[in-house]
């Protein structure tokens, strides 16, 4: 399955594709006349075989599209003409690409979270609370509650997902929790290398020859992509390039958490690296974001960790100005960030980081579709898939307008009706 399921909805779906019309705005992404959200208005998207075909304005729908039409008969051998959606005048977007979640978990963090709301700082190592939590649930559990998350997230607009493991820490946790993932994903990411687990306290080394060994043995092939914390508390950037050296000569892309606690290494060695993504980023120097913008390395920001653990955010417009590739994404996890919230990603970055609606919402779509190296997703164009959120908005300001308002009317993922 690719992008996003949810296990268990009866989909609404259509035989020969439909024709969404009356789009007050649709944002396509596909640059135009220095617009690099290729808005159109009074628009039309027609969708087959969960592809779009065309889009347009409104009044210019092929004649072969048209209801009714000798021409969209013929085309169909006679079969019935396509489904006509009336937008009623509102926005589409595409779909939410979510490029960074940590959502095959147990138990949650909430009393670490009122003592970080009580003034205690954030530091890695709770990431170890869940660890136990996890690795004593069962299968059943932890897909129950996956599912649970994943709807939540179809519920908000995102189509696309990528899920990492990380809250096992051990060969045969690991494992399922990549296994788990892959039942809802093609975009699972092996974090083994999250923080080290008690049973190697003081012995990090020994726990990375185990990640970059028999785990990443076992856990590769339900994997895409490798990851690391590169961080104070986590793993050094020696210990990091082992893990992500090892995971690139086994087949997998590579990804990095970097810079969120403190200046350091991560960055550059992702870029150094040929990362398709570094996330975090909230503390750069200038050599970081220039070695960023020379690079095909997306800068990943997660503004809800910033709002969870009232760390400084990262400055999007410092590195938009220079040129880097941002994307958005909500890091969900139980616990920096417990939210599948993008569309209050969006209007964090707006109210917080310094981006216009329009660089929120590109970085939320296209944007996440690059950091996992996608040409499928994160547009409306001919050819991708017809992953399309019909909003109960005028425009895809609202988004940020409107914080906290379930603004996502309808969704659509592969062209079938969520």
């Amino acid at each position: 399955m690719s992008g996003v399921g949810r296990p268990g909805a009866r989909p609404v779906s259509v035989p020969d594709g439909f024709l969404l019309t009356n789009i007050g705005e649709l944002t396509t992404n596909v640059a135009v006349d220095g617009d690099r959200c290729g808005t159109l208005r009074d628009a039309a998207v027609l969708v087959e075989g969960g592809r779009v075909v065309w889009t347009g304005p409104a009044a210019r729908v092929p004649d072969a599209a048209r209801p009714g039409s000798a021409e969209s008969a013929a085309a169909r051998g006679g079969a019935p003409a396509v489904e006509v959606i009336d937008a009623g005048g509102r926005a589409v977007v595409p779909g939410f690409v979510d490029s960074h979640t940590h959502l095959v978990f147990g138990g949650d963090r909430a009393e670490e979270f009122a003592a970080r709301m009580a003034g205690e700082p954030y530091a890695a190592g709770g990431i170890r609370t869940t660890v136990g939590a996890t690795r004593a649930a069962t299968d059943d559990e932890l897909r129950a509650r996956l599912g649970g998350f994943v709807a939540e997230a179809r519920a908000q607009g995102t189509t696309t997902l990528e899920i990492k493991t990380g809250y096992g820490l051990d060969v045969e946790t690991e494992t399922r929790l990549a296994r788990l993932a892959a039942e809802v994903t093609d975009e699972v990411t092996f974090l083994g290398a999250h923080v080290v687990p008690p049973e190697f306290a003081d012995r990090a080394d020994d726990y990375v020859d185990l990640v970059a060994g028999d785990m990443l043995a076992a856990v590769g092939p339900h994997a895409r992509w490798v990851d690391a914390f590169c961080e104070t508390g986590a793993f050094s950037p020696a210990q990091s390039r082992r893990v992500l050296e090892a995971g690139r000569a086994a087949g997998l892309g590579i990804r990095m958490h970097g810079n969120q606690l403190g200046y350091g290494e991560g960055v550059a060695l992702a870029v150094a690296l040929g990362a398709a993504a570094v996330d975090h980023c909230t503390y750069l120097s200038d050599d970081d974001v220039v070695a960023l913008a020379g690079s095909d390395t997306v800068a990943t920001l997660l503004p809800g960790v910033e709002f969870s653990t009232r760390q400084p955010y990262p400055d999007a417009r410092r590195l938009l100005d220079a040129g880097v590739t941002v994307a958005l994404a909500s890091d969900c996890n139980p616990g920096s960030s417990f939210t599948t919230s993008m569309p209050l990603m969006i209007a964090l970055a707006v109210r917080e980081m310094g981006m216009t609606p329009a660089e929120a919402l590109w970085a939320a779509t296209a944007g996440g579709a690059r950091a996992l190296r996608r040409d499928d997703v994160g547009a409306i164009a001919p050819g991708a898939r017809a992953d399309l959120v019909l909003l109960d908005a005028p425009t895809r300001v609202h988004l940020a307008y409107r914080p906290g308002v379930p603004l996502v009317r309808r969704v659509w993922k592969d062209g079938v009706e969520a």
